[in-house]
């Protein structure tokens, strides 16, 4: 039998600064730290795992994993602290990824985000679009945001999840959150109920499909400030896959309707430290200016690259950019940043300037 339990498990991610834990029939239980994936100190045995994975499942839960659905959820361990879920089948057993969320909403400045970042949570109203491949912190980046928003404003916020990561309670301004699949059966679903429920701000925990991207964009419109999240990772490509989702005939209207109401693109990754204490935020930053908006109405999306490149006043920057910053100051590595970035060729000639 297994001697340790799902508590143990999570405590010893958090004692050692692991983002997830992976468990896996017939292998002992595995550790992603610093992006690298570690066998833990946990014996096992094949009866004893898959049970301390359906021991994570109600009813419901088992009932759809033997139906073949993969599934998403939250849960918390016996000290209160929050955990996000897969639970996935494969050669015929369970198997389940553990994502570890921080046990605070950490503060915009603590998570090392540029001031731009700020002043898009500071907008009235508009789009704001945080992405990046999984792993990237893009939930810990909006609840951050969300976060200064509930504290700064008195404003009515609405957050759409798959599932719930964070938990805001209420300070400043009035925090509704609906997870889906308990609360609303879709996020297209919920945000078209959310325009009937006064919100100032909502939150879209991604937008996968046309009839959110539609939703979302029209909320925006309409006077709110939205955020959600693409799994994308330069701003050019952002937005390409929001046009891309639209029909051939459908697509020059999103192209205006984006540049009527886009206020910017965060893209991100994180990086190990130099001296491998934790890792880093890098980002790519688009920032809705006039000649952003000029671009993205045009179809311009290959020239952002170069507005990020000469939009520093406005707060911009590419990726390349932000690395070559971080290995001036000796945070990270040059591997670390090679590996990072989509375009070594771009990071060489910052590397060059310096």
């Amino acid at each position: 039998m297994t001697h340790f339990t799902i508590d143990d498990l999570t405590e010893h991610a958090r004692q050692n600064d692991c983002s997830d834990v992976h468990l896996t029939v017939g292998r002992p239980p595995a550790f992603r730290r610093l992006g690298e994936l570690f066998e833990g100190p946990f014996e096992d045995t094949r009866d004893g795992c898959r049970t301390l994975i359906l021991s994570l499942l109600d009813g419901q839960r088992r009932e759809a994993l033997q139906e073949g659905h993969d599934l998403d959820f939250g849960f918390e361990d016996g000290a209160g602290l929050r955990y996000r879920v897969n639970v996935y089948r494969q050669h015929d057993e369970p198997a389940a990824a553990i994502r570890v969320l921080g046990n605070h909403i950490p503060t915009l400045e603590s998570l090392h985000l540029p001031a731009a970042v700020r002043r898009m949570a500071e907008q009235p109203r508009g789009l704001v679009l945080v992405t990046g491949p999984t792993g990237s912190g893009k939930s810990t980046t909006l609840a951050a945001m969300i976060d200064h928003i509930n504290t700064e404003r008195r404003a009515h916020i609405i957050t759409i999840e798959d599932p719930i990561e964070y938990v805001h309670p209420s300070k400043g301004s009035l925090v509704h959150q609906r997870e889906v699949h308990r609360d609303v059966p879709s996020f297209a679903d919920a945000l078209r109920s959310a325009m009937r429920e006064d919100p100032d701000v909502i939150l879209v925990g991604e937008m996968r499909d046309y009839e959110t991207v539609s939703a979302a964009v029209t909320a925006a419109e309409t006077g709110h400030l939205v955020f959600s999240t693409l799994h994308t990772t330069g701003a050019a490509q952002t937005i390409d896959r929001i046009v891309d989702v639209y029909p051939s005939h459908s697509q020059g209207m999103i192209r205006s309707q984006l540049a009527g109401v886009l206020r910017g693109v965060v893209t991100q990754t994180l990086v190990p430290l130099a001296d491998r204490s934790g890792r880093r935020v890098a980002t790519e930053v688009l920032v809705g200016t006039d000649a952003v908006l000029n671009l993205v109405r045009e179809g311009k999306f290959h020239q952002l690259g170069s507005a990020m490149q000469s939009g520093a006043q406005a707060g911009m920057h590419t990726l390349a950019g932000d690395l070559a910053a971080l290995l001036r100051q000796g945070l990270v590595t040059q591997e670390s940043a090679e590996s990072a970035v989509h375009d070594k060729a771009e990071l060489e000639q910052y590397l060059d300037v310096w």
